[in-house]
Order: C-alpha cells, then sequence, then structure tokens
C-alpha cells in the first residue's frame, strides 16, 4: 500500500527542489515534476516527489478527515 499526501510548499529550493510542511514537520522534496510550483501551493508528496498540485481547499479536507481519523497531528492550512 503507498500513502501521498498533501503537504504546503514553504520555500521553492535550487535545482527543482522545495521546503514542504506538513502537521509541523519539514522536508526537502523534489518538484521536478511539476511546473511553476510557488510557495503557499499545496502539492500531493509521494517518496520524496510532489506528484501534482492540489487545490487549497481540497487539501484542507484531506487534512481535517486525517487529524479525525488520528492520522494527522495538528495541522496549519
Amino acid at each position: 500500500m503507498c500513502l501521498a499526501i498533501p503537504a504546503r510548499v514553504i520555500e521553492c529550493l535550487p535545482g527543482d527542489t522545495g521546503l514542504v510542511e506538513l502537521g509541523g514537520v519539514r522536508k526537502i522534496v523534489s518538484l521536478a515534476l511539476l511546473d511553476s510550483v510557488a510557495p503557499g501551493d499545496y502539492v500531493i508528496v509521494h517518496v520524496g516527489f510532489a506528484l501534482t498540485r492540489l487545490d487549497p481547499a481540497e487539501a484542507e479536507e484531506t487534512l481535517a478527515l486525517m487529524r479525525e481519523a488520528g492520522l494527522a497531528g495538528e495541522v496549519d492550512p
């Protein structure tokens, strides 16, 4: 089973990478598969790669469901 999770882009870094955050955890991921990602965007991350951009309302709904299920800590949208 694979899990891809929504994360908010904090900063775009050199070399097609970016800093993302989910539940207070920050991680550098590859943004190479996406065009024109900007800080504040939500992306779906799987195994270190941002796969797609996600609508902010959809991202917040998904994160709320994850919190309800006990799968994520407090996440700032």
